[in-house]
């Protein structure tokens, strides 16, 4: 019976670990390779941000926090969910990687595949010169 019942235990508490997202944080030679195989990037910045740098090509523009640092978790989401197939993996940028991450953490519980995370954001990919375009939003 006590056999049993740490079985049932060692399930359940597995089943909870799959239950979330793996944040994982990659460099730009990982986000290269990612987008090759349609993995979506979601530029999460503000649109003023998006002028003054551009964006990494084919990235789906979806503003989190704005000037104020405010934000809505729960239309954001929505609005992602509107953009990607849900479940699948998706890569977050932001200008140096620390609002993405926060994001990632958020998302954590509600979002049960891969997100990766741009660990260095669009300040890296613009340092190691690779190609950015103009938005569209």
């Amino acid at each position: 019976m006590l056999i049993r019942f740490v079985i049932k235990i060692v399930c359940f508490l597995l089943s909870i670990k799959f239950a979330f997202a793996d944040i994982v944080d990659v460099n730009n030679e990982q986000i290269k390779e990612l987008s090759k195989i349609n993995i979506p990037i979601v530029d999460i910045r503000r649109s003023s941000e998006w002028d003054q740098t551009g964006v990494v090509p084919k990235s789906i523009l979806l503003t989190f926090f704005d000037k104020k640092g405010n934000y809505n978790f729960d239309k954001w989401y929505e609005n992602l969910r509107l953009k990607i197939n849900d479940g699948k993996p998706i890569i977050l940028i932001c200008r140096s990687g620390r609002r993405t991450r926060i994001i990632a953490e958020m998302m954590d519980k509600k979002f049960d595949n891969v997100i990766y995370n741009a660990k260095y954001g669009i300040n890296s990919w613009i340092d190691e010169k690779l190609i950015t375009v103009k938005p569209y939003h």
